[in-house]
């Protein structure tokens, strides 16, 4: 694909795109950077994106720059003389459907032939709409009778008729194939590629800083498509994602553990792993993508799965009559084995993944380096948390303020008395 950019690189008029074939056809481009332009102007538009793009070729990473908007197709302006139109009784929309009609072509009615139907084209013949001079030559009706332009009436005076090269103007020029728009506005949408594994996160933030430097007018606005769109959303939906898993894992947590309080013990160390993780991606320059979003929740239930190993033995050496200071320091001796062992086990298992290669690789190991150095870092510190959190919160709820109350119900023999008993944790 470098040696394609390179040599196309000698043919400047030439506007391509070199790209990987896309697994689903959809007759456009597989640009891996799409963002739309909008704004009132095409002019003005043009203008913009091709700022945009001067911009963003001094980045390396950023290749096979360009825009959906071509304004080299070769078209006739009619450029209306409203003032003289007006005088000779006809309307702006009275001159575009004639045009419209005799040079493009329009659907009048349909013809029925057995079962078969079809539609009935008016449109005029090539010698009188092919070039400059025979659209001049079209003759349309002057006052009320403008508004039917294309019907004959023998009652009607040729005095009525007069030339449209009487009140148009008509010249040669240069225009779009065809005018985009997205919600009621034009639009220029303007793609690139990504070159050098460079990551779109930064190619993103390339563009903002491009539009934050050239001030648009509040009118011109940019939107994310594509690729960039589905980052953005992958993101936000990260985030939600997020919270519903830890409001999620705390209530189920607090359904085992019949306490409150227990599961933020627990759940404490999951934010803490977050930012180990990310550090991770930092240093081994791996992009934030969805399979490293993946691991990130991997990471969470691992980390998760640590406390409870810690918090339950806790629990059950505290039921047996340990005091809680001992029953914490004898847990965390007892659990620290196991901890270990499910950890290392875990980054052994991980290490193939992040140094594999082959199709996908690049994926997965994303994942798997997420998940070892989140796991590696945020391991000591979890071990610490955990169990002092467990303490603090303790000694703050005393044990007894936010935990379920469980009550064992007997009814005596032969009577309508009841003993009551309270059971607690």
């Amino acid at each position: 694909m470098d040696v394609a950019r390179r040599i196309l690189a000698d043919y400047p008029d030439v506007r391509a795109s070199v790209q990987l074939i896309s697994n689903i056809s959809t007759g456009g481009r597989n640009s891996e950077l799409a963002f739309n332009l909008l704004g009132p102007d095409l002019d003005k538009l043009g203008g913009y994106s091709d700022e945009i793009i001067r911009r963003l070729r001094v980045h390396k990473g950023i290749v096979d720059l360009d825009t959906t908007l071509s304004n080299r197709k070769p078209e006739l302006q009619v450029d209306i003389d409203r003032p003289k139109a007006a005088a000779f009784g006809l309307r702006v929309t009275d001159i575009a459907n004639t045009l419209h009609t005799l040079v493009g072509g329009d659907i009048v009615g349909n013809y029925k032939e057995a079962d078969d139907q079809y539609d009935v084209w008016l449109r005029a013949e090539a010698h009188d709409r092919g070039t400059q001079e025979a659209l001049g030559e079209i003759m349309m009706r002057t006052g009320n009778s403008a508004r039917f332009p294309l019907l004959t009436n023998a009652n009607v005076s040729e005095a009525s008729l007069v030339q449209l090269a009487n009140f148009v103007k008509i010249e040669e020029a240069r225009g779009p194939n065809q005018i985009d728009r997205y919600q009621r506005q034009r639009k220029v949408t303007i793609v690139g590629n990504l070159a050098n594994n460079y990551p779109l996160a930064d190619a993103v933030q390339n563009v903002k800083d491009a539009l934050k430097e050239m001030n648009l007018p509040p009118e011109y606005q940019t939107i994310f498509t594509g690729r960039a769109k589905q980052l953005v959303e992958t993101l936000q939906n990260f985030l939600i994602a997020f919270g519903l898993a830890m409001v999620f894992m705390y209530m189920i947590l607090a359904a085992q553990f019949e306490h409150f309080v227990h599961p933020i013990s627990i759940l404490l160390a999951v934010p803490l792993s977050l930012p180990f993780a990310l550090i991770t991606m930092i240093v081994l320059n791996e992009p934030l993508n969805i399979y490293a979003i993946f691991g990130l929740f991997m990471l969470f239930g691992i980390v998760k799965k640590n406390g409870i190993l810690q918090i339950d033995y806790t629990n059950t050496l505290r039921a047996r009559g340990v005091g809680r200071e001992e029953a914490i320091l004898q847990a965390n001796r007892t659990r620290l084995r196991p901890i270990l062992m499910t950890t290392m086990m875990l980054v052994a298992s991980m290490i193939p993944i992040a140094l594999g290669t082959g199709p996908g690789s690049g994926g997965r190991a994303s994942m798997a380096k997420v998940i070892i150095g989140g796991q590696m870092l945020c391991l000591l510190l979890t071990l610490l948390v955990t169990p002092v959190s467990y303490s603090i919160f303790d000694d703050w709820g005393a044990g007894k303020m936010f935990a379920f109350r469980r009550r064992i119900v007997k009814k005596e023999a032969g009577s309508g008395a009841m003993t009551v008993a309270p059971i607690t944790n």
